[in-house]
This record gives structure tokens, C-alpha cells and sequence, in this order.
């Protein structure tokens, strides 16, 4: 993206509370995972190990992966697993069946997104409150109680938006990285030979000499890296450039400082173990802390949710998730919406993780499964990416692949280890989602062959039309029809039961393309017909919200469409029945049905005017044979 570069340090500052958020708290619980995975005593050889295993994943997955090749791969200058996707997709048009399982791939990634999306904000605030227990036997009553309390208040005002306090995230994050790095140093300064963790020959020693205690620890290493999609996922927002110099020249220092601080501290009081976190500070400092840890995670916590928001709305604009009420939070920022199903979905989700959890200990061990699963998908898609479009050799491209294969693949396995003790529930929840996705898409495609059939044409509509039959009568009708040919079913459904038409007819259609926005020359295509009859086709991005009403204004104002009087909107409303013969799809046919009664209507989500909107609805059977037309009635 072009941006002004006087504005790079605002936009650094601003990147370090938006993006690093969810890296930038993984302090908090991440040395301690890396040691509760294993029976090793933390001494000073574990500790140098372990240390160099963290300070190598920061620098090869994050510097040299999301930072220096990923973050390339900008979908006119948007990111994320959908936006690669897109680019992989598009890579591969020539070919169908290798386009449709990367789609499958970069939907199984998305997917995955929403299991990390559940358990950071819980495993992050319970991280932060649980520094009462530090401070005092006592207030270990109070942390779940707490946590919950901030977690509900975090989603309750999710509604409002981000607009009025994101301006204070970058500070406070600046504030919070600027601790990291200080609490750190004062313990390395007290025990320079930690420093000895910066030598890779450390970690691949530990890798080596301690077998499968050495592989289990990397499930914990890996929590060191979580949100370093984030980096990806929000060139959009602010380029690649500030995103790149927050975390070279802050978050980077910041967290290996404070990691080596840690271990030095493990290695003079083992006794540390149970926090080591809070115990970098003074007594009289961990309160404050904790005050401090929790705004950290509140931010960080935002970011994911915000971030799913976002996700959901691509997919749902993309069409692999039926519509839903989105909500604009900001008349400067189009991109921050509010999703109020979501956000009670997600609610409900984080709430019952903390309950069942109970503890970050706990819930480090189900965290991170998802992630890693996102990590390598989002590998295979840059490899492809790589070949096909920026034609990186043969030789370049099995490199990287290789490299990072083997680096994601060895994390995912070890955070499978962690499968009983809870690494099954994000897993669950990312198939639960790649299920929805993938029925809702297969099954959206076949219905719409259903009910737009190339038989059935505009132009043979038009000329069965006899003179006076059926009556014109004055003012515009505007049909919202998910098909670009053939006759919308709510037209059918009006002309059946009224025998009448508008002396104005369009046939709008808008599609939403792979590209995230759209240059206005390609918004509109249009096509005249004869007695009054138009098709309207508009384009946009999947990160762009359609305003109906200002598309067709604008189609007026540059005389494409003459003046619309009195416009009513006509959608169709279709209620699906499952087929009766049991066959492996039924279940899905009857998942779509579910999912088609619960999805908002095309008023709501293009927000027409409800008193000038008609909705006729219809039965559809989805059988292999034509739909057999039931009862209809206006819905």
C-alpha cells in the first residue's frame, strides 16, 4: 500500500497495540508451559536449552517467515489466510481441481483461526489476574471470578467499537513492551551467562539429548509465537512497513529480553516455577503488574476478537457462511464491524473454557493445536504462491518448504501430544467451523443451479409478454437475485400472485469478488432490455460492505439508470427441505437447511429500508432431479 512516510511512526505505534498484542502477552505463561511439559529440573542446562529453543522460533517463524516472506504476499495490500487463499486460488485458475483443494486448505486454515480466537482471551486474562495469587494466598479465591468478570465486560462492550480507545492501545502496548525488556534486563544483568541461549547449539543439544521430553517441550515453545498470523493478517491496516519495524525494533527486543530474564531468574531461584512472570518484580510491584498485565491482555484480546469479526465477515461476503447482522462501528474506518451473534457465540465459548479450564496452566495445554495447524497451511500456500506467481525456483521453493515443514509440522505434532489434555477443543471448534463452511458454500452453489436455470432466460420471458398482460403499473422494482441469468424466483412469485410489473425493472445481482476492494471503473456492469427491463450486476471486495441505495443513486447520477421513482425492493426467501432418500450428503443437506432458517435476510444485511421491502419465500426440495415446486407464500 502507499502510505506517507511521515506517517510511519504513528503507524508503528498504532501497529504495536493493534497487532502485537497476543505475541506481546505470551510472556506471561509461555516459559512456564515450555517447563510444566516436562520433568525436567530447571537448571541450568534445561534452562539455557529451552531458552535458545524460544529465541530461534521468535527468529525463524516469525522474523524470517511471517516478517520476511509472508508479509509479501499483500492481496492489493490486504492480508490473511483468506487473502492468500484468494492469491492461491487465483495462482491457479487454470486448473480446477487443484484451485478446489486450495480453497479447502485456506478454509480448513480460516477455520482453525476461530479455535485460537476462543481460548486467547481466556488463557490471557486468567494469565494476568492469576498475579494476585502472587501477591497473596488469599486472592487465588478471586481469580476466576475476576477473570470472568473482565472477559464479560471485555464482550459486552464490543457494540460500541474500537475507534474511541484504539488510539491509547499503542501507548499502553509501547508502556507494556517497555516493562518486558526493563524487568528482563535486571536479572540478565545479574546473570550475563543466560545470554549463552542465544546460541542455536543449545537448543538443538536439548532437541537431542532429551528425546521425547525434548519434543513435548516444543508445545510449549510454540506459545511464544502465537499471533504471529497477526503480522499477516493486518498489512491492511497499517503496511507491512510499520508492522516490520514495531516488531525488529521494539517487540522482538522486548521479548527476548524479558524470556532471558525468566531463565535467569529460574537459574538463581528454582523456586520461581510456579510464576515466574511476576516474580521478575519486586513484591511491592506486583499488583501494579497485574493492573498492568490485564489492560495488556484486554488489548490483546480485542485484537483476536476484532480479528474474527473480521474473518466472519470476509467469509460471509465471500459466500462460505450464510449472512448474518453486521453492524459498522466506525463511519471513518469501514472495516470495523460488530457481529452481535459472534460476539455471544464467542462469549459463551470463552466463558465455558474458563470454567472448565480453570487455570492458563491448564489451558496451555489446549492451546496452540490450532495455531500450528494455521501455520502450516499457511505454508503450503505460500510455497504455491511462491512458484506460481513470484516464480521462485524449484530449488528456492522446496527450501523454504522443507525448512518450514518440517519446523510447523514438528510443533503441530507436539502440541498433538497435548490432545487429551485439551488440545481436542480448538481442533473441534476449527472443524466445527471448516463443516459449516464448506456445507454452506457446496450447498449454496447447488441451490442457486436449482433455482436459476440456464433454460430459463430473460429474452423468452420478455417475448411471451403480450400487449396489457400482465398490467404495468407505475414506479421501480428492484430484484435482488444471487444468479446473473435467468428470471429471480421473488419476480415469478410477484408476477403469480399480483399479475402485475413495475413499468421499471432491475435485476440486480451484486458478487463479491477474491480481491479485497474493488476500483469504482469495475464496480457496474449493465445490460438493457426491452419494455423497462434492466440487469444490474455489481462487484466488490470481501472487504467492502454494499450500500444498495448508494449504488443505484450513483448509477443515476452518472446516467446509467434514468430517474427511479418510488422503489420497492423484492428478495426471495427459499426454505430448503433435505431429500428423503438417505444418501452421505443428507446430513448435510439437512445442516444447510438449519443454517438457511438462521441466516439474516438480504434486507437487513444490505440495510433497505424495511417499508420498502417485499419478501416472497419459497420450498425448495434439493433432490438430483429439478426442485418440485410446493406451496408458496410470501414469507
Amino acid at each position: 500500500m502507499n502510505r506517507n512516510p511521515e506517517s510511519l511512526p504513528l503507524l508503528t505505534m498504532a501497529a504495536l497495540g493493534v497487532v502485537f498484542g497476543d505475541i506481546g502477552t505470551s510472556p506471561l505463561y509461555t516459559l512456564g508451559a515450555c517447563l510444566a511439559a516436562t520433568s525436567l529440573p530447571a537448571d541450568t542446562g534445561n534452562l539455557l536449552g529451552i531458552l535458545s529453543l524460544l529465541f530461534w522460533t521468535l527468529m525463524l517463524v516469525v522474523s524470517v517467515k511471517y516478517a520476511g516472506i509472508v508479509m509479501r504476499a499483500d492481496n492489493h495490500g490486504e492480508g490473511g489466510v483468506m487473502a492468500l487463499t484468494a492469491l492461491a486460488s487465483r495462482a491457479a485458475r487454470r486448473s480446477g481441481r487443484i484451485s478446489r483443494r486450495i480453497l479447502a486448505l485456506g478454509l480448513l486454515g480460516a477455520a482453525l483461526f476461530y479455535g485460537d480466537g476462543v481460548i486467547t482471551p481466556a488463557i490471557s486474562v486468567l494469565s494476568a489476574v492469576e498475579g494476585i495469587g502472587v501477591a497473596s494466598p488469599a486472592g487465588k479465591a478471586w481469580i476466576l471470578p475476576l477473570a470472568l468478570g473482565i472477559l464479560i465486560g471485555l464482550f459486552s462492550v464490543q457494540s460500541r467499537g474500537t475507534t474511541a480507545v484504539a488510539h491509547l492501545f499503542g501507548p499502553a502496548m509501547a508502556i507494556w513492551f517497555f516493562l518486558l525488556f526493563a524487568s528482563g534486563l535486571r536479572w540478565v544483568l545479574a546473570d550475563p551467562r543466560i545470554l549463552l541461549a542465544l546460541n542455536p547449539w543449545f537448543g538443538l543439544r536439548f532437541l537431542a539429548t532429551h528425546g521425547p521430553g525434548g519434543f513435548l517441550v516444543l508445545g510449549g515453545v510454540v506459545l511464544a509465537v502465537t499471533g504471529a498470523e497477526a503480522l499477516y493478517a493486518d498489512i491492511g491496516h497499517f503496511g507491512s512497513r510499520p508492522i516490520r519495524a514495531a516488531w525488529f525494533a521494539v517487540v522482538l527486543p522486548a521479548l527476548t529480553m524479558n524470556y532471558l530474564g525468566q531463565g535467569a531468574l529460574l537459574d538463581r531461584n528454582p523456586g520461581a516455577i510456579r510464576n515466574p512472570f511476576f516474580q521478575l518484580f519486586p513484591p511491592w510491584a506486583t499488583l501494579p503488574m497485574v493492573a498492568v498485565s490485564g489492560v495488556a491482555t484486554v488489548i490483546a484480546s480485542q485484537a483476536v476478537i476484532s480479528g474474527a469479526y473480521s474473518a466472519t465477515h470476509q467469509a460471509l461476503l465471500l459466500g462460505y457462511l450464510p449472512r448474518m447482522k453486521v453492524v459498522h462501528t466506525s463511519e471513518a474506518q469501514r472495516g470495523q464491524v460488530y457481529l452481535p451473534a459472534l460476539n455471544w457465540l464467542l462469549l459463551g465459548a470463552v466463558v465455558a473454557v474458563v470454567l472448565g479450564f480453570r487455570s492458563s496452566a491448564a489451558l496451555s495445554s489446549a492451546y496452540g493445536t490450532a495455531v500450528t495447524g494455521t501455520m502450516l497451511v499457511t505454508t503450503l500456500l505460500i510455497v504455491f504462491v511462491a512458484r506460481r506467481s513470484w516464480k521462485w525456483p524449484l530449488w528456492g521453493a522446496g527450501l523454504f518448504l522443507g525448512c518450514f515443514l518440517l519446523l510447523d509440522g514438528a510443533f503441530f505434532g507436539a502440541n498433538l501430544m497435548k490432545f487429551r489434555e485439551g488440545g481436542w477443543f480448538p481442533l473441534a471448534i476449527g472443524l466445527l467451523v471448516f463443516v459449516l463452511m464448506s456445507t454452506w458454500h457446496r450447498e449454496r452453489e447447488i441451490l442457486t443451479r436449482r433455482l436459476y436455470p440456464e433454460t430459463l432466460r430473460i429474452e423468452g420471458f420478455l417475448d411471451s409478454l403480450a400487449p396489457g398482460s400482465p398490467i404495468r403499473v407505475p414506479g421501480t422494482a428492484v430484484y435482488l437475485t444471487s444468479g446473473a441469468h435467468g428470471l429471480p424466483h421473488a419476480l415469478q412469485q410477484n408476477l403469480a400472485h399480483n399479475k402485475v410489473l413495475h413499468e421499471q425493472v432491475i435485476l440486480l445481482t451484486v458478487l463479491f469478488e477474491e480481491a479485497p476492494r474493488l476500483p469504482p471503473s469495475e464496480r457496474v456492469a449493465l445490460q438493457k432490455y426491452p419494455k423497462g427491463f434492466v440487469r444490474l450486476i455489481a462487484r466488490y471486495g470481501f472487504m467492502e460492505q454494499p450500500n444498495i441505495q448508494e449504488l443505484l443513486d450513483a448509477c443515476v447520477r452518472q446516467g446509467l439508470l434514468p430517474p427511479l421513482p418510488d422503489v420497492t425492493f423484492f428478495l426471495s426467501r427459499q426454505r430448503v427441505i433435505p431429500t428423503e432418500k438417505m444418501g452421505i450428503d443428507f446430513w448435510r443437506e439437512r445442516l444447510f437447511a438449519s443454517m438457511l432458517r438462521l441466516s439474516t435476510g438480504g434486507g437487513d444485511f444490505f440495510g433497505l429500508p424495511p417499508a420498502r421491502v417485499m419478501e416472497l419465500g419459497n420450498v425448495v426440495e434439493l433432490s438430483p432431479g429439478k426442485p418440485r415446486p410446493r406451496k408458496r407464500r410470501p414469507a
